[in-house]
Formats: C-alpha cells, sequence, structure tokens
C-alpha cells in the first residue's frame, strides 16, 4: 500500500481495476482541518488523465509496473512492432494506446514498455528526443518582432513552433511531454 501523503511523479498504483501513473501531486492542509491531495494522474490503459483528491493518510494499492527496453521497429497499420533487445521477441501494440508517443518514433528508436502482470500498458520514450527536419518554409523578411517563429515538419509527421534559423535537413531537439522545440541537435 501507498500512502497518498507519499504522492510524487511517476508512482503507479491501483484502483477501481484500473492503473494509474502519478503525473503530479498537491498536498494542501487548511488550519484545523486534515491534510488533502490533489494527484493528477494518468490512467495507464486508456490514457485519460484525470485529478484525484484524497484525505491525507488514505492508502492505495500499489501496482508493480515492470519496464521492458525495446526498439520500435515499424508502423503496421493499427498497430506498431517493437522488438525486445534481450530476447529478439516482437510484440504489436495498438496505436490507440501510443498516439501522442507515434508524434515522435522513428525506426530503431529505443523505449521501455510498461507491462502489468502480462498486459501491455503503454510505451515510455525519452523525453527530450533528437529529430530531422524534412520542411522547414524560408523565413518572412521583416517578420522579427518579438520571439519570431515558423512551423517546420520532422520525420515522424510532426509540425511544431521553431526559431526562423531552423533549416530543411537540420536536427532538432523536441520535447515529447509538450510537442516543443526544446534546441538544436547534433548536426553531424
Amino acid at each position: 500500500m501507498v500512502n497518498v501523503n507519499n504522492f510524487k511523479n511517476g508512482i503507479t498504483f491501483q484502483e477501481e481495476d484500473e492503473i494509474f501513473s502519478v503525473i503530479e501531486a498537491q498536498h494542501s492542509k487548511q488550519g484545523r482541518g486534515q491534510a488533502s491531495v490533489k494527484a493528477k494522474v494518468k490512467n495507464l490503459r486508456t490514457g485519460a488523465i484525470t485529478i484525484k483528491s484524497y484525505t491525507g493518510g488514505d492508502k492505495v494499492k500499489k501496482a508493480h509496473i515492470e519496464k521492458i527496453e525495446m526498439n520500435f521497429l515499424y508502423d503496421e497499420g493499427e498497430n506498431i512492432v517493437l522488438m525486445d533487445n534481450a530476447t529478439y521477441e516482437q510484440i504489436s501494440i495498438p496505436k490507440t494506446r501510443v498516439e501522442w508517443e507515434m508524434n515522435f518514433l522513428v525506426e530503431g528508436a529505443k523505449v521501455h514498455i510498461r507491462k502489468f502482470a502480462d498486459e501491455i500498458l503503454d510505451i515510455e520514450i525519452p523525453v527530450n528526443i533528437e529529430l530531422k527536419v524534412i520542411d522547414a518554409p524560408e523565413a518572412v523578411k521583416g517578420n522579427t518582432s518579438s520571439n519570431p517563429q515558423k512551423k517546420v515538419k520532422v520525420e515522424t509527421g510532426f509540425e511544431l513552433e521553431t526559431p526562423l534559423f531552423i533549416k530543411e535537413g537540420e536536427i532538432i531537439i523536441v520535447s515529447s511531454e509538450t510537442g516543443k522545440y526544446m534546441g538544436k541537435g547534433n548536426n553531424k
């Protein structure tokens, strides 16, 4: 059992036959009243993000999640295919469970699958990912007010705002959490 007062980012727990991962937890205590905990959680089966409220001292059942490193091989329509690096076993995961992550997956990318018992829940990808820019319009002269940006497309088809100096063919770092430009990548 996990005390909700100990909630931190990444803690996984079971509640009402669902498995949740804590994204953010806020503790508050007012006057003589009892402490309360509000947690922003992600349902690992559905991907839905909700806010749950608890009374301080409540306990929830810990969910033991196994993480296995795998490589993303390819997209086969409704599923993606991953390969276990140790056993070379291939598995398919429905795209509906990894819709956001698909914006950042390139062939050969290392990912971790999260598994509960024998059920594959979702995949975990690195926070910052290097992607190649495949379409970057030229900067418009005179469009330099404050923090000028332009929309570029990366190799996965994802579009994001970047500074004007980014050109086609360059490698950029993108946050997989927010989908925002983080900086220039290793352009060799």
